[in-house]
């Protein structure tokens, strides 16, 4: 099972490696990143694997959320199966 994780904010040091870090922690495998600064705007999106996840979705949802909070960027973390049936006709 995937999931995606975005983050936006201002761009600071240490951004990639705290939504990493809780990932790792919490058993989520990064399959893919990709980021870019623009104007000073810190811009991500994650594919990770939720397969072996060692906390229930909400709760990772929640972690990952503070801890964009911490860094002072937003953090929404979505199901795959969500954008998928979002664009299957």
């Amino acid at each position: 099972m995937k999931a995606v994780i975005t983050v936006v904010g201002k761009d600071t040091v240490g951004i990639l490696a705290k939504v990493a870090g809780v990932c790792a922690e919490a058993n989520v495998n990064v399959e893919e990143v990709t980021q870019s600064i623009l104007a000073g705007t810190f811009a991500m999106i994650m594919v990770v694997d939720i397969s072996n996840c060692a906390v229930p979705f909400d709760q990772l949802q929640q972690q990952l959320a503070k801890a964009g909070e911490e860094k002072g960027v937003d953090v929404k973390t979505t199901r795959q199966e969500l954008y998928d049936a979002m664009h299957h006709i």
